[in-house]
């Protein structure tokens, strides 16, 4: 009997058009088996339930959202589903967009969530 997902699974062994910028995506990058994202934009689709599975339904784009830095300094991107809002880290490959990844990563100083004018460090 075929699994439910099997469309999904299928995909896994192919190439894939980014959503956001149509760029012809390898599944495979530097320092990576499988990838969800496009080096360019850094957009994704939501398409794994564990990674790498290709089983998620929701299959809507998911945006950048933020850079995580794990331990040993390896970057991870934050994508947030636009579909369902399900929030996933995908790892940062060695092909990906290095002005893309500083934009995002630089995303919170650029737009801080308060005023800049008067910036004083409080009384130790």
């Amino acid at each position: 009997m075929p699994h439910q997902h099997e469309s999904f699974s299928n995909r896994s062994r192919e190439a894939f058009h980014c959503v956001v910028c149509n760029h012809l995506v390898p599944l495979s990058a530097f320092g990576t088996k499988h990838r969800n994202h496009c080096p360019r934009c850094l957009w994704s689709r939501h398409l794994d339930e564990a990674p790498g599975d290709r089983r998620c339904a929701c299959a809507e784009p998911m945006e950048p959202i933020a850079i995580e830095v794990r331990r040993g300094g390896e970057w991870a991107i934050i994508h947030r589903c636009t579909g369902c809002g399900t929030i996933r880290a995908n790892r940062v490959a060695g092909d990906d967009h290095e002005r893309a990844l500083l934009a995002l990563a630089l995303r919170p100083i650029a737009n801080p969530a308060f005023p800049l004018d008067d910036l004083r460090v409080p009384n130790s």
